[in-house]
């Protein structure tokens, strides 16, 4: 009996001792999978640490600087699971396998922060429309004053000038003719010059409603295609999301030209030097980016769009499936779900 114990603690420890290490494979994606100072940290990092632990396996974390190798080393089996943000989708599950989900996402947009009522009065008066009229204006007020020169000329003092010294008076007269209706006693003495007069008065009118209207219509179109609220005002956009995501195949199916970037970080990095309009991209990373090193920069428009899960990639047929699975629904059933959860996004899951 004693000789048969011994046997039996020498084959359980032999098979502790000879348990394969796992490869687990991630990708840097902040708050779910970070690495600081050689601690891997982050919402599915912890989730693991919690679910190798119940699985009772050891293993090794496998930083990947691609999500595509990533999700590569998945399907050809050099890594036996991966974890990060890797949503489910049908196209990934006919290569490999998943967990049950460990997290309800989706995509949204992310836009400057000073995107909406950014037009300022120095924008609008220097657009070349404005400008193009302000120098008409000018032209027609300092044509109109020489002419009225010309008629009134011998007249009355005023206009009894040199061409030269006339230039500024006259066009003075013409700008407070049309502003304040002209001066009473320098009204226009010749017949052309009163009628003249007349019509530069009535006609006034009508270029001052038209310059008025003008900058209306500049500051509302210019208001309407700054500010994006929905999906729809993304067209026409310098758009950015990360190449090979369930976001850029959304894009394609909109037909919305976009920028592809083959990490999160390079594109914030572009976003934060204004060289995008909006981010389409996964909700949680991009508020966690707008509430952090972005929060000045950033913010969210409209809601969460296309829901999606994550889950823990594995193989095709993998033996760890069912013992992850198991793992997770006690994790959840116990309150560690949503310890680990209201760790990293401040509340409860939903």
């Amino acid at each position: 009996m004693f000789r048969y114990l011994i046997f039996v603690l020498f084959a359980v420890y032999a098979s502790v001792s000879s348990a394969q290490e796992l490869t687990i494979g991630t990708v840097t994606r902040p708050p779910f999978s970070m690495e600081d100072e050689g601690r891997q940290i982050g919402f599915s990092m912890d989730l693991w640490q919690e679910v190798a632990a119940r699985v009772g396996t050891p293993y090794q974390i496998r930083r990947f600087d691609d999500f595509r190798a990533m999700l590569d080393a998945v399907q050809s089996g050099q890594v036996d699971a991966a974890i990060a943000n890797i949503s489910i989708t049908s196209e990934r599950e006919q290569v490999m396998d998943f967990s049950q989900p460990i997290f309800s996402a989706g995509l949204q947009v992310m836009i400057p922060a000073k995107d909406v009522n950014n037009t300022s009065i120095w924008r609008i008066i220097s657009s070349p429309d404005i400008v193009t009229a302000v120098l008409l204006a000018f032209g027609l007020l300092f044509g109109g004053g020489m002419l009225m020169w010309r008629f009134e000329r011998g007249r009355q003092p005023y206009f009894d000038l040199p061409a030269r010294d006339a230039m500024f008076p006259s066009f003075w007269w013409a700008l407070n003719l049309v502003v304040n209706g002209g001066f009473e006693e320098r009204m226009p003495r010749s017949a052309a010059g009163r009628f003249f007069g007349v019509v530069l008065v009535v006609s006034s009118l009508f270029l001052v409603s038209v310059f008025v209207a003008r900058i209306t219509s500049i500051m509302t179109v210019d208001a309407i295609q700054s500010s994006i609220n929905n999906l729809n005002d993304l067209y026409g956009k310098r758009i950015g999301t990360v190449t090979g995501s369930t976001a850029a195949d959304f894009l394609d199916r909109r037909d919305l030209r976009h920028t592809g970037y083959p990490a999160p970080d390079v594109m914030l990095a572009d976003f934060s030097k204004g060289r995008l309009d909006a981010v389409v991209f996964d909700a949680p990373i991009l508020a966690h980016y707008a509430n952090t090193d972005g929060r000045d920069l950033a913010r969210m428009a409209g809601p969460v769009f296309l829901r999606e899960n994550y889950g823990i990639a594995l193989p095709a047929e993998s033996d760890l499936a069912e013992g992850i699975n198991q793992s997770l629904l006690n994790i959840r059933e116990d309150g560690t779900y949503a310890d680990i959860y209201a760790k990293w996004f401040g509340q409860s899951d939903q």
